[in-house]
């Protein structure tokens, strides 16, 4: 589940409804191009992964997104990425970026991740998460260095606080992302998604996930705060509304029983407003 796909596809949100599509309607024409491009491809692929068709067919479509991202850089795009060649070209966008959100949906297809470790919870955060944030930041015109590493941090930021947010919907679909480390500390010996959304020390587990979110969003910003602000105007955008709902997750905590956490439009338009302009 990349960024933005679980943050509105989850509920059945369309592009034009969804937080990321207030962020990106503020870019000029071709970085908004690229960018909801950037976004059709998370979207396509995402819904293979959380599709209910067997896993072989599974596998087997992303395999052909991998087939099709080769033939792009080939020179020979398939019909479907036909418009991309000029957003490549434009903004450098790299293949292994492409290539590593595919990676990411397909851990999610060889079998319900449950309980990964810490190591392979970062390497899913990375790939369904920072590798989008890679392509992004190219698209925005951020300095390479720097670029990195918002990817990084601000990638890393959103997935936790979407994983802290959809713990209910997740397990919902056989799937649990708190690392094993955490549960085992809180003496939680089940790796059933069920099981564990239900245990009384599951706040225990979620804390110190949410240190390490607010931690990224920290240093995400202590970049964004060193570039040129018409740089970081959508990436700003989008840290103010998942740091939001981080904030509201925080403070209506993880023990049962849990209200859906949504950010309301009056607050997404304030964000909005406030930094679209500067």
């Amino acid at each position: 589940m990349t960024i933005e796909s679980t943050a509105d596809a989850s509920s059945g949100a369309t592009a034009s409804s969804s937080s990321f599509y207030a962020a990106m309607r503020i870019l000029p024409r071709a970085q908004r191009e690229a960018m909801f491009q950037i976004y059709t491809f998370c979207r396509y692929v995402d819904d293979i992964a959380d599709s209910d068709s067997p896993r072989p067919e599974r596998r087997a479509a992303l395999q052909q997104w991998r087939d099709d991202i080769d033939a792009l850089y080939q020179g020979r795009a398939p019909e479907r990425l036909r418009d991309y060649d000029a957003s490549v070209s434009a903004f450098d966008l790299r293949r292994e970026d492409f290539l590593a959100i595919i990676d990411g949906m397909e851990m999610d297809v060889l079998a319900d991740i449950r309980a990964p470790d810490d190591a392979t919870l970062d390497l899913y955060c990375d790939r369904v998460a920072s590798a989008v944030g890679r392509l992004s930041v190219r698209v925005f015109g951020l300095p390479e260095q720097d670029g990195i590493l918002l990817a990084h941090h601000l990638g890393r930021a959103l997935q936790l606080t979407n994983i802290l947010r959809d713990l209910d919907e997740d397990a919902a679909l056989g799937r649990l992302y708190l690392p094993r480390e955490g549960l085992l500390r809180a003496d939680i010996g089940s790796f059933d998604p069920a099981a564990v959304i239900s245990n009384p020390a599951l706040p225990q587990v979620c804390a110190p996930l949410v240190e390490r979110a607010q931690a990224h969003f920290v240093e995400s910003d202590e970049i964004m705060n060193r570039n040129p602000r018409r740089a970081v105007r959508a990436p700003r955008i989008m840290s103010r509304y998942y740091h939001a709902i981080l904030d509201m997750l925080e403070h209506r905590g993880f023990q049962l029983p849990r209200s859906p956490v949504h950010l309301s439009q009056a607050a997404k338009i304030a964000i909005v407003l406030r930094y679209a302009l500067i």
